[in-house]
């Protein structure tokens, strides 16, 4: 498959174009030749030398990641810039990025995922980010206590043996879950809003323990890096279809 048509086809499911002006990461193919052959991709959370090095040792010719390298462009390729950078134009590797559009997409993305994960029914976007969504919510099939669902977050995200922490504020029963990836508390509002009795996400802000204490609702932070494979794992199974050799790379910051 030509790398234009990968690029394209990822384009199109994850909806790149709709995300441009509210992403500060540079979303699709941040580095590549206008042409060439793609056979093996090598999928990942972070584009960092770590997954570099991986993809480069198994022979891929790209590299799928949730978080790259291009936040706002760059001022100047040098120091570290210029040393992520030279490896990939060394080996002819490829790097395609999806942030946002990753963590919204409905099926495939980080939040569906973690909405998998807790077996939340009657789904539907959540997360406003302008005309977008990041996230999703749902209400859980079995109502979950706060000590079952932080176990079942951690028995099921690769959270590199980190507990996950909680604010438990919330009702004794859990029925109705928010879920925005990463660093998400900035949606605890929209949670409540929502009458949701949990928002779930990867990081907090230190604010975010008194904006739970005060509004009655639990707070999940399973980990930034934990919440947030899910979205890359997807379209490891979704370039398989397409007929392309895949490799993944775990490498979980324990954050």
């Amino acid at each position: 498959m030509e790398l234009t048509e990968l690029v394209d086809r990822l384009d199109d499911e994850l909806r790149t174009d709709d995300y441009a002006d509210l992403d500060a990461s540079a979303n699709g193919l941040q580095v590549g030749p206008d042409e060439t052959e793609v056979e093996h991709v090598a999928f990942a959370v972070d584009g960092v030398d770590a997954t570099f090095e991986r993809a480069i040792d198994v022979g891929a010719d790209a590299l799928v990641v949730h978080h790259g390298l291009s936040w706002g462009g760059f001022d100047r390729v040098t120091g570290r810039t210029y040393d992520r950078l030279e490896p990939l134009f060394e080996n002819d590797l490829a790097l395609y990025v999806s942030h946002l559009p990753l963590d919204g997409h409905q099926e495939l993305g980080n939040a569906a995922g973690v909405a998998d994960v807790l077996d939340l029914e009657n789904r539907t976007p959540f997360g406003e980010l302008g005309p977008e969504y990041i996230g999703q919510r749902g209400t859980a099939a079995d109502a979950y206590s706060p000590d079952e669902l932080r176990k079942r977050l951690e028995d099921s995200l690769e959270t590199g043996g980190q507990p996950v922490q909680s604010l438990e504020f919330g009702p004794e029963e859990i029925d109705e879950v928010a879920i925005v990836t990463g660093s998400g508390t900035d949606w605890l509002d929209e949670a409540v809003d929502a009458g949701a009795d949990a928002l779930v996400t990867g990081e907090g802000k230190g604010k975010a323990y008194h904006e739970a204490r005060e509004a009655g609702i639990h707070v999940f932070l399973a980990g930034h890096y934990a919440t947030e494979t899910f979205g890359v794992r997807s379209l490891q199974e979704l370039v398989e279809e397409w007929g392309l050799e895949t490799s993944y790379f775990d490498v979980p910051t324990g954050l």
